[in-house]
């Protein structure tokens, strides 16, 4: 991953391919954002000319390169959009997430590169931090199927940006520090994450995605517990092994727990992680399946956010809970009209088998609930419904409690996770009756996404706080990319768990 180094040198004097400078959409035009002086002094102070002339205005995600000017040691200048200028009036600098994205947009273009300087406006700690970040996410790439036989560069593209340095940020500054080290653990394991979801169901089975998570947590002192298929079957997990039950390749389900001795609090993450999602008899129609790699993203967060807070240090609990099966067609798969008895004693009449996430996660909630932790938190791509509903940026957000789920929405935007607060509206739960089961996986047609919430709220214990989110539309970008988000896997939903795991250690979320 891209080295990172705060330094304080002067834009001028540094060795680099190239110097990443802030522009920002001004009321006259577009404006050269601070941490750019001396490059803009070194244009006679028209910098913000020149960047009209050449087309650029400042708007987010925009990207003008031109010359370094006479002087300089690097003779690139990338000029990135930040977006409308903030009030001068108002003592608020640029937002973290227009930074981010504007230093992933960079680090990204900037593939092939051995060092760029980013001169982006840094006001605080914070900002700092989320330059980082940006650089880190921005510059990821995932060649592992495209390397030379020996090993070298892959064939089809650039190597990431090697090295990045943060100009303004202070080497000596312990919180500008901190911010970068933050930056790294949350950049490397979101990364991780995304390795998870791009890499093929061919690699990625439940066995092998349960081997990755024991390396990880014996790497991070993390305590891991993998149940097996005859593990699953002697404890009564029927909704992971009915899923898992038409592959060869056996379901797992991987418990991760990390403790801290001065825990106050204990979350729960559960993660669905289907490593292919055919369908099963319910078989998807054509154009459906190729991404299905990606039904395990819910997982890969989940899994990667324990990590993360291992890193970190956080003081608050984590257990994380990965229902990892691969949902296939067979002589032995669950059918349309079988009934399965869950983890938790209910048993659930299967209507339409490509309705598989709800099933694993029903027991994996249930088993997550009787450690009784302060709240459950579960992740899942789970239905195209969210994705008529919100789109492909944008995750939905269900709770049993109306303040948990205000405090998971402002989590994930205070990160940049685009995410919205759903409702549970109780009168969709008599779609889900069954006549020969005490509920069915199926329900209404219409929010088809709020009926996958009901049904999951069934399996959490009593009295125990929980979230729905449903990442469905964000979680695999097939269009282009975009400021830190690269096409396929993006990560999603990895940053606002680390954020609830962050705000409950500080004692700020209930």
């Amino acid at each position: 991953m891209t080295a990172l180094t705060l330094s304080t040198a002067a834009a001028p004097g540094l060795r680099a391919d190239a110097i990443v400078i802030g522009v920002a959409k001004g009321a006259q035009g577009p404006v050269v954002a601070p941490g750019a002086e001396a490059v803009d002094k070194a244009y006679d102070g028209r910098l913000a000319g020149v960047l009209e002339t050449l087309g650029a205005s400042g708007a987010e995600g925009e990207l003008t390169k031109l010359p370094a000017p006479a002087g300089f040691k690097a003779p690139l200048v990338v000029a990135v959009g930040l977006g409308e200028e903030p009030d001068a009036k108002s003592d608020e600098g640029y937002e973290s997430d227009a930074l981010r994205k504007a230093a992933g947009v960079a680090a990204r273009a900037l593939a092939g590169s051995k060092r760029a300087a980013f001169a982006l406006p840094v006001d605080s700690p914070g900002a700092v931090g989320a330059i980082a970040e940006g650089v880190l996410l921005g510059a990821y790439s995932f060649d592992v199927y495209k390397e030379n036989a020996n090993g070298g560069k892959a064939r089809n593209g650039k190597a990431p940006l090697a090295e990045a340095a943060l100009l303004g940020g202070k080497p000596r500054d312990a919180s500008h520090k901190g911010a970068v080290a933050r930056a790294v653990a949350v950049a490397e394991e979101l990364n991780r994450a995304r390795d998870l979801i791009n890499t093929p169901p061919n690699d990625l089975t439940p066995a092998a995605f349960a081997g990755i998570a024991q390396t990880a947590a014996k790497e991070h002192g993390i305590k891991v517990q993998v149940l097996d298929e005859k593990a699953l079957a002697k404890g009564g997990y029927g909704g992971i092994l009915g899923v898992g039950g038409g592959s060869a390749a056996a379901p797992r389900l991987v418990k991760l727990s990390y403790t801290h001795p001065k825990a106050a609090k204990h979350l729960a993450f559960v993660g669905k992680g289907i490593t292919y999602d055919s369908g099963g008899i319910s078989l998807k129609p054509a154009g459906h399946n190729e991404t299905m790699k990606c039904d395990m993203s819910g997982a890969a967060a989940v899994f990667a956010a324990v990590v993360a807070a291992a890193r970190l240090g956080l003081e608050v609990n984590v257990t994380g809970w990965l229902a990892l099966a691969e949902n296939m067609p067979s002589g032995s798969a669950v059918r349309p009209g079988d009934v399965l008895r869950m983890y938790s004693g209910k048993t659930v009449e299967v209507l339409n088998t490509d309705a598989e996430g709800r099933l694993v996660l029903a027991d994996a909630l249930w088993a997550a609930s009787q450690e009784n932790p302060d709240a459950i938190v579960d992740v899942a791509t789970l239905t195209g419904a969210m994705m008529l509903a919100l789109g492909s940026r944008t995750f939905g957000v269900m709770a049993n409690d109306d303040a948990f789920r205000g405090a998971v929405y402002e989590a994930a935007e205070e990160v940049g996770e685009p995410a919205w607060p759903m409702p549970l509206p109780e009168h969709l739960r008599k779609g889900m009756e069954s006549q020969v089961a005490d509920i069915a996986n199926m329900g209404e047609r219409m929010g088809g996404g709020l009926v996958a919430g009901l049904f999951l709220r069934e399996f959490v214990g009593e009295g125990i706080t929980w979230a729905h989110l449903d990442i469905a539309g964000p979680a695999f970008n097939e269009g282009g990319p975009f400021g830190y988000t690269p096409k396929g896997g993006t990560g999603t939903a990895v940053r606002t768990l680390v954020r609830l795991a962050e705000l409950t250690a500080a004692g700020d979320l209930g």
